[in-house]
């Protein structure tokens, strides 16, 4: 990368400093979804709220058979269109997609759908395996992110998907920490 280049941080986690005081941000990982010149888009990844995937379901007037997803929790993924949901998932094949509205992440083999057949797919049993579900997202306008970093607000790393879907929330903050190679006390 020239330094020309911009810098892009799609398909890395944010990973909040520990002195960050902001109520949004403080102790989290955010997932970058999405990082051009006109700015960014992430999903926080590790902040559930008081509902679950089967409650959200049923808010929305549809069955819900997977066991595996009745007491997941959904996320906060950040304070913007807190009233709209977004399913990060892993790619799913031809059979099962596509869907109207999926972000495909480049690097991750990682896709983002804001549409709702994604989960009338997931109601029918079809749909993705391995997916989070959040209500809002985290966004910045251009330079906005790049700005926040240079004031030491956030690490960077490249993301792992297994703390996104195989890592006990509880330990999500920690786990991204550790992809850094460096003991997170020494930071200032």
């Amino acid at each position: 990368m020239s330094s020309g280049d911009p810098i892009n941080f799609t398909n890395q986690f944010l990973i909040a400093m520990p002195g960050m005081l902001d109520d949004h941000f403080a102790r989290t990982v955010v997932y970058m979804c999405e990082h051009t010149p006109k700015g960014a888009l992430g999903l926080v990844i590790n902040r559930p709220i008081n509902i679950t995937v089967k409650g959200l379901f049923e808010k929305v007037e549809l069955p819900l058979g997977r066991q595996d997803l009745q007491e997941q929790p959904v996320y906060f993924g950040g304070p913007v269109q807190t009233e709209r949901g977004f399913v990060l998932h892993e790619k799913i094949g031809l059979e099962e997609g596509p869907f109207n509205s999926t972000l495909r992440i480049p690097g991750g083999g990682l896709e983002m759908t804001t549409s709702r057949d994604v989960l009338e797919a997931i109601s029918n049993g079809s749909g993705p395996r391995r997916m989070l579900v959040t209500l809002g997202y985290s966004g910045w306008s251009a330079g906005q992110l790049e700005e926040e970093i240079g004031r030491n607000g956030w690490l960077t790393v490249d993301a792992d998907p297994a703390i996104i879907f195989d890592t006990p929330v509880e330990q999500r903050y920690e786990r991204a920490l550790s992809l850094l190679g460096f003991d997170p006390l020494m930071l200032s």
